[in-house]
C-alpha cells in the first residue's frame, strides 16, 4: 500500500491562540509545531498565515492555518454541516463519556453519544466552526470480516439507486 498514515489534515481556523487553547484543553493533543510565512510554499503567492500543528498520541497531526488578510472564513454552503466533520478516535467509552463532561464544562454544545453499531460517537464544534468527532470504536472482527464482505455489492447498489443500501447484519 502507497500510503502509510495520516501525517496531518489541516483547516482554517479564526484565531490561532484560541484554536491552540480549546486543542490542546479540550482535547488534550499536543501543541508541537508552528510554521509562518508572507508567501506560500507551493504555489509562491503572498498570503501572511500561521500554522499551527496538534500531534496525536500516534504521531498524526490536526494542523490549522490563520490567514488574517484573506476573505472571511466560512463553510461549503451546498455541503450538510454534518458531513464536513473530523473524526477523532479515543481509546474508551468511559473516555468518550469525561471528554463529553470536559466539553459540556467548557459550554460547549455536544451530541451524543450516539450508536453507529461500529462505533459510539459525540458531536461538537470547535471555536472556529469545525464539526468535530470523537469516537470510541465498538466494531468487532466477525462485523469488520462482514463489512468488507459486502463492501463491492454496497457500492454497486448504491451506484444504480442513490438510495440507502441495506448493509450486512452486524
Amino acid at each position: 500500500m502507497l500510503v502509510k498514515s495520516l501525517h496531518h489534515v489541516a483547516y482554517r481556523c479564526k484565531d490561532a491562540r484560541e484554536t491552540t487553547a480549546f486543542y490542546t484543553k479540550a482535547l488534550g493533543l499536543k501543541y508541537s509545531m508552528a510554521v509562518s510565512n508572507d508567501t506560500v510554499g507551493s504555489t509562491g503567492e503572498y498570503s501572511p498565515h500561521f500554522h499551527i500543528f496538534f500531534e496525536m498520541e500516534d504521531g498524526s497531526h490536526v494542523a490549522f492555518f490563520e490567514v488574517p488578510e484573506a476573505d472571511p472564513m466560512g463553510f461549503d454552503p451546498n455541503t450538510p454541516d454534518w458531513v464536513q466533520h473530523l473524526a477523532l478516535r479515543v481509546e474508551s467509552m468511559d473516555e468518550l463519556l469525561e471528554a463529553k463532561a470536559r466539553l459540556e464544562k467548557m459550554d460547549v454544545d455536544v451530541i451524543g453519544p450516539t450508536d453507529h453499531h461500529i462505533c459510539q460517537s459525540i458531536y461538537f464544534h470547535d471555536p472556529s466552526g469545525h464539526r468535530l468527532e470523537l469516537t470510541y470504536p465498538t466494531q468487532t472482527a466477525e462485523m469488520t470480516v462482514a463489512l468488507e464482505e459486502a463492501a463491492d455489492d454496497m457500492l454497486d447498489q448504491w451506484d444504480r439507486t442513490k438510495r440507502a443500501v441495506p448493509g450486512p447484519a452486524i
